[in-house]
């Protein structure tokens, strides 16, 4: 008899915590894999001082999964996702100030790899590729952080579902928010939601270099800078100021798309930015009713710009309603199952065979 996930995730939320809530409903379980009879996850508590004192439910989620039918072996790892909390209150530093001097690229304490996604002009999806391929990497295990850099338009707030102001322990660093698996961090957590941001340059390069370097990430695998569309003042900041690992170009497959790719692709070279690949989102639709595939943007022109400029093609990925839903309602579709899920799920696992992530 086969175990599937539904029925492990259902016994492991009838393992209550102190408050009465379960490891399932506060997104602990993560990693989770299925080999046959042998399952595999990991509890991922907030912080170390919370996993030191979750042994006993490590050991009782173990010990609830083993007794299901079909299972005959279980691997239950407890971790922390960063550091310990502090005492919290509302953070007094400023941001939005003018950029510190800086000598030239510099690491993100903690982070391993940091990749930027970028696109040529808005509504390709850029934000919600990002959000999704963040969630996805952490259901594989992988530590992530996702930074949306998108000063003027912030929009993983809402993507994630979180809207809680983030806490500083001593006005100078600020401590991000976790949501679905990822460290995540946006100005649209630190202003007012419904006021426009009306910066000039220097004061939008200085809020990229403090979310890099006063916010505390934690030790991370890989970190998602979100950009926004175009070629301005946060992409040359970012590109200039921190050691990225490389850039991943998000674009729909019709030729006005494209030609605006294009030219984030020579920013990033003409930047010395490496570039991973690209996607081609909004590739295909496929009607809920009566299951007509329709190409709306056309289809298969990011695949053939790869090829012609000579980098990765790392995946299509269809045009979907419940995508839409899913960002609205501040769950990322990666999140769930189903066929947009797994589209996800194979992209991130690109980024980690490639090393990427």
């Amino acid at each position: 008899m086969s175990i599937n996930r539904d029925e492990i995730l259902g016994a492991l939320s009838r393992l209550t915590l102190p408050g009465g809530d379960d490891i399932v409903s506060r997104d602990m379980v993560r990693a989770l894999q299925i080999d046959g009879a042998s399952v595999r996850f990991v509890i991922e508590a907030a912080d170390p001082t919370e996993a030191r004192k979750m042994e006993g439910v490590r050991m009782a989620a173990e010990n609830i999964v083993k007794a299901l039918p079909g299972v005959e072996t279980v691997s239950v790892v407890l971790t922390a996702h960063g550091p310990a909390p502090k005492a919290p209150e509302p953070p007094s530093l400023k941001i939005g100030r003018h950029p510190a001097p800086q000598a030239g690229p510099a690491k993100v304490a903690g982070v391993d790899r940091i990749i930027a996604i970028g696109s040529g002009k808005g509504g390709v999806g850029k934000s919600t590729v990002s959000s999704n391929l963040a969630v996805a990497l952490a259901r594989e295990g992988r530590r992530v952080g996702l930074l949306d850099a998108d000063i003027y338009g912030p929009s993983q707030p809402r993507m994630m579902g979180v809207s809680k102001r983030p806490a500083s322990p001593d006005g100078k660093t600020i401590i991000p928010l976790q949501a679905h698996g990822v460290t995540m961090m946006s100005i649209g957590l630190m202003m007012d939601p419904d006021k426009a941001i009306v910066w000039r340059g220097p004061m939008l390069m200085g809020a990229l270099q403090q979310m890099l370097g006063q916010v505390l990430w934690g030790d991370l695998d890989v970190l998602i800078v979100d950009l926004p569309p175009g070629t301005g003042d946060v992409q040359l900041t970012l590109c200039q100021k921190t050691q990225l690992t490389g850039a991943v170009v998000v674009s729909t497959p019709q030729d006005v798309a494209l030609l605006d790719a294009r030219k984030a692709l020579d920013m990033f070279s003409t930047l010395n930015t490496p570039i991973l690949g690209l996607v081609e989102n909004m590739s295909t639709f496929v009607c809920p009713s009566c299951g007509t595939e329709t190409q709306i943007f056309g289809h298969g022109g990011v695949a053939a710009e790869a090829q012609k400029i000579g980098v990765p093609f790392l995946g299509a990925l269809p045009i979907d309603l419940d995508t839409r839903l899913a960002g609205d309602a501040g769950t990322p579709i990666a999140a769930g199952d189903g066929p947009m899920s797994d589209a996800y799920r194979q992209l991130a696992r690109r980024f980690i065979a490639g090393g990427m992530a």
